[in-house]
């Protein structure tokens, strides 16, 4: 049998330079081995690149794990090469999607304070309890861009650069602007001078109680995953036997704990609807794949985001 095999180079989409009409390649040979020899003659970045099998427009994985032999690519195989365009760093749109909502609640708050609440007669100072809300919300995205830096671990290296706008509009606008500026606001709830003790107090535990088994989670994630693979594994500890991501769970928790100590401020629980809602599509499209991925070996779950829920 041929060690080796040449396989028929198509574009798919706009042309790119240099490709090459024809690639001979190893059988043995990895699909992240093809995806960089396609890069190198082409010129183009290996982010910028998918590739997928003429036969049945199946993707070929840019991973070391998989052999071209075992993708069912043979002699002559047709495979379809698209440029996706330009590229940016998953850990860079992490960051840049949670720099506003870290930014935003401060400004709003101090010197933007003047300019955003003009129409008032008085503007007074903010209250403990808003004081206390921008405490909490600069911690929770201060904690997010720890993870984004130090904790996590990408299975994919890039996405296209247009959906950074996308990305970050949900966390720009929903936690950052809406937020801030109902929750600041001069006859907001939580701008009174007597709070419900009741709320503050059960808010801030939830909140704390969240973010730490949160940071948890991440970690139990992280470690499944060797530094520069995109290997899988089954996570167990403190929340996974009861749902498919806890993090998500913990996540929602943390949200509400801050719902509560705003006073019950509606553009928090907006937020954390939206977002729930995003967090439970994704949670079940991660159990399906656990399922498919470990068969008999994984504990299928019947709630994927909050327990004895969703």
């Amino acid at each position: 049998m041929a060690s080796k095999i040449t396989l028929t180079v198509e574009p798919r989409g706009k042309p790119i330079r240099r490709l090459p009409k024809e690639l001979t390649i190893a059988l043995n040979a990895s699909g992240e081995d093809l995806h960089t020899m396609l890069a190198d003659v082409s010129g183009t970045s290996v982010h910028r690149l998918r590739i997928t099998k003429g036969s049945d427009r199946s993707v070929v994985p840019n991973t070391k794990g998989t052999t071209i032999e075992e993708t069912g690519l043979r002699e002559s195989s047709v495979i379809h090469i698209k440029d996706l365009g330009p590229q940016i760093a998953w850990r860079t749109v992490f960051i840049i999607e949670y720099l506003g909502p870290l930014l935003i609640p401060a400004l709003f708050l101090f010197p933007l304070r003047p300019l955003l609440y003009f129409n008032y007669d008085t503007i007074p100072a903010p209250s403990d309890t808003q004081l206390l809300v921008c405490v909490l919300l600069t911690l929770h995205f201060l904690k997010r861009e720890y993870e984004t830096i130090f904790v996590h671990r990408f299975s994919s290296a890039t996405m296209p650069a247009r959906n950074i706008f996308k990305n970050s509009a949900h966390y720009w606008v929903l936690a950052g602007f809406n937020i801030a500026y109902w929750v600041f606001r001069p006859d907001a709830a939580a701008a009174t001078s007597e709070p419900n003790q009741a709320l503050v107090y059960a808010g801030l535990a939830i909140f704390t109680f969240s973010e730490i088994f949160n940071f948890n989670a991440h970690l139990i994630l992280r470690d499944l995953r060797r530094p520069g693979t995109t290997e899988r594994g089954i996570p167990q500890g403190f929340g996974f036997n009861w749902v498919t991501c806890p993090n998500y769970m913990f996540e929602i928790f943390a949200w509400l704990g801050i719902y509560l100590v705003s006073q019950l401020n509606w553009s928090v629980i907006i937020f954390t609807l939206v977002g729930g809602l995003q967090m439970w599509s994704w949670a079940w499209k991660k159990e399906v794949r656990y399922r498919k991925d470990f068969g008999d070996k994984y504990k299928k779950k019947r709630t994927v985001l909050i327990a004895g829920l969703c």
